[in-house]
C-alpha cells in the first residue's frame, strides 16, 4: 500500500505505519533477488512440489549469504 498524501485541510494528521511499508519492503527485495535466478523467474519445474522446493532452496541459498564475510 503507497502512502498516498491525504488532504492539505485535514484536521488530524494520519500517521502512516512505517513497520508495515518496511517489512513490505524487505519481501519486495527478497523478491527482486530471487527472479535473478533464472531457474525461479522462468519456472521450468513442472510441478508444484518441485517449483516450490527449488524456492526454497534460492531463499536459503540468500540467507546462507548474510553469514558469510560478516567480518
Amino acid at each position: 500500500l503507497p502512502i498516498i498524501p491525504p488532504r492539505s485541510n485535514r484536521k488530524a494528521p494520519e500517521h502512516p505505519d512505517y513497520r508495515r511499508y518496511r517489512d513490505r519492503n524487505r519481501v519486495e527485495r527478497m523478491f527482486g533477488k530471487l527472479k535473478q535466478q533464472r531457474r525461479i523467474a522462468t519456472r521450468y519445474d513442472k510441478t508444484v512440489l518441485s517449483f516450490e522446493s527449488f524456492l526454497n532452496l534460492a531463499a536459503s541459498r540468500l540467507w546462507l549469504k548474510t553469514f558469510v564475510n560478516t567480518t
